[in-house]
């Protein structure tokens, strides 16, 4: 699955990308994932579980796929 995810700041850290879009269901789950070397950001394997990523990477979990990119912050 293809998922893109827009990132609203100038980062989001990997364990919360892998919680937010649903591919892990817990914050310990994604730890756990990243921890073993099952993510990669930019082909590379990311062993960071706070790892900051910003618009423009590429994560892949498993058969997924994350395209990250600028998101909008509400004002008010």
């Amino acid at each position: 699955m293809s998922i893109v995810f827009a990132v609203c700041g100038d980062y989001i850290q990997l364990d919360q990308l892998l919680k937010a879009t649903g591919l892990c269901p817990s914050g310990g789950h994604a730890h756990a994932e990243i921890g073993a070397g099952r993510v990669r950001v930019d082909g590379a394997v990311e062993m960071r579980k706070r790892a900051k990523l910003r618009v423009g990477q590429l994560i892949r979990y498993g058969g997924d796929t994350i395209e990250l990119i600028a998101g909008v912050l509400a004002e008010g």
